[in-house]
């Protein structure tokens, strides 16, 4: 089996680079991943939660979306009402040397179209072990 695909060293890569630059930068997408796109009832709870632990350890949090840059304002007032942290919209972090502005950089992505549960566990388990001092 290829290497990434088992959960285990995803989770030993988010652990050791969470180490090593103090932080991570978690991309999470908007629409049904944080934020009811359908308004069909859905809640986010679990991922929202995670958010605001990664937060709390000092990951670093960029919303990775494809809406325009004429909705930002109503994510910001979105995110901000309902405390969902976010550090950047689309944007890469200062203080990565690399990336482009058309791929940011990211050590996990959390989206409703890209593997959301597979993310969602390693990265939840990352959590738990740096919180357990890993």
């Amino acid at each position: 089996m290829d290497f990434y695909l088992e959960d285990d060293n995803v989770v030993a890569r988010l652990v050791a680079e969470w180490k090593k630059y103090g932080r991570l930068v978690v991309a999470y997408d908007y629409d049904n991943t944080v934020y009811d796109y359908h308004h069909a009832g859905l809640a986010f709870d679990d991922v929202i939660a995670l958010l605001r632990a990664c937060k709390e350890q000092g990951a670093h949090l960029v919303i990775f979306t494809a809406c325009g840059e004429a909705q930002y304002p109503e994510i910001r007032a979105y995110l901000t009402a309902n405390r969902i942290p976010f550090d950047a919209i689309n944007e890469n972090p200062p203080f990565v040397p690399v990336g482009s502005p058309h791929k940011i950089y990211y050590n996990i992505l959390l989206d409703d179209r890209a593997g959301l549960s597979s993310a969602y566990r390693c990265l939840k388990s990352a959590l738990d072990m740096m919180k357990r001092g890993a």
